[in-house]
């Protein structure tokens, strides 16, 4: 036998290579350029291509910033964001002779709704009982 064989039939009296490893293997498509400058960051630390994929994806995690850590973050901000753009557009509408406080009493009517439908709103906080 000279080696192990990387596919086996079932005919084949060869010993089959099986995966001893615990990692995920992943395919990576990069441009060429890419993969040269990957080639040559490997070759200069001695490193295989998959190390130094790994490597590099771990520098770039390192300073990444931090996901949110949860996605209900993502939504309270997109609508804080919805309802600044309601507000401006809401105010372009009104009535420039109205008082300021009447202003904000429909403003407030029209982005909170009206409050015996307060209870059913899922996105403001729940009166303490």
């Amino acid at each position: 036998m000279s080696g192990v064989s990387d596919f086996g039939s079932k005919d084949s009296d060869r010993p089959v290579r099986r995966r001893t490893g615990l990692d995920i293997i992943s395919a990576v498509k990069m441009p060429e350029g890419l993969t040269a400058a990957v080639d040559a960051w490997a070759e200069a630390r001695q490193l295989s291509r998959a190390d130094a994929i790994c490597k590099l994806v771990e520098f770039g995690l390192k300073i990444a910033p931090a996901a949110p850590v949860s996605p209900h973050v993502a939504v309270s901000s997109d609508a804080a964001r919805i309802e600044e753009i309601a507000v401006h557009e809401i105010e372009g509408l009104l009535d420039p002779a109205l008082p300021e406080d009447e202003r904000e009493r429909r403003i407030r009517r029209l982005t909170e709704g009206p409050p015996e439908f307060s209870h059913e709103r899922i996105d403001l906080p729940k009166p303490q009982t």
